[in-house]
């Protein structure tokens, strides 16, 4: 094997281990075409959703499961035109979608401003289409709001973090109108907690939900 061939197959591998894409999906065993049904909201009751994307789902996932109020986060496809996506299909940037988290949460307990917080504050959101090793525009952040409320609360809280600072470059987040939402394959759901072994989750995806959870210690459950 000569050098030229080492180093693309070098590189290939590392691409692999660091970025968000699942082994079981690589290795071609769940990329079937079928269908995946819209997430179904009547079944939390009082809860309401809220819809946000910035890059690897599996991360932003842990992060607001962890929160007190959260019933559950689910991972999933929004923002393009394709109805029932697979991952394959999002993860080749051919259906306008996003990976995106639907978070369920009790407005009682947690507010949507809180949750904007959260987002943002777990991110890098200056970077252009996606997050840490993970590009694309599948990975782009996106906050998908569903009423007047959220999109007035997103808008004056990013023009509020512009304004600050904080960043040195211009925060690329984009605040638009939900649609549609696809929930993605059954084994990408709570994907940190059963592949911590995994390079990427053990090097990226924890460490990130780590990082978020310091920050707001006491809204953890």
């Amino acid at each position: 094997m000569n050098k030229a061939i080492a180093l693309i197959i070098t590189i290939g591998s590392f691409v692999g281990v660091f970025s968000c894409s699942s082994t079981t999906d690589a290795n071609g065993d769940k990329t079937e075409k079928y269908t995946i049904p819209a997430v179904d909201n009547t079944k939390y009751g009082k809860l309401e959703t809220a819809y946000f994307a910035s890059g690897c789902f599996w991360a932003v996932e842990g992060i607001f499961d962890s929160l007190k109020g959260v019933k559950e986060a689910e991972s999933g496809y929004s923002g393009g035109n394709t109805k029932n996506p697979t991952y394959r299909e999002v993860s080749n940037e051919t259906t306008g979608h996003a990976e995106t988290v639907a978070v369920h949460y009790d407005p009682a307990i947690i507010s949507y401003a809180t949750l904007l917080e959260v987002y943002f504050a777990s991110q890098d959101p200056t970077q252009v289409n996606g997050q840490g090793p993970d590009h694309g525009d599948s990975y782009r952040s996106v906050i998908f709001y569903s009423n007047a409320d959220e999109q007035k609360l997103a808008t004056d809280f990013k023009n509020k973090l512009a304004a600050s600072g904080k960043y040195k470059k211009p925060i690329v987040v984009q605040i638009v109108p939900f649609k549609a939402f696809y929930k993605a394959e059954d084994y990408h759901q709570n994907y940190d907690q059963h592949h911590a072994d995994e390079p990427y989750v053990a090097s990226v995806s924890i460490p990130r939900i780590e990082r978020a959870q310091a920050m707001f210690l006491k809204l953890l459950k």
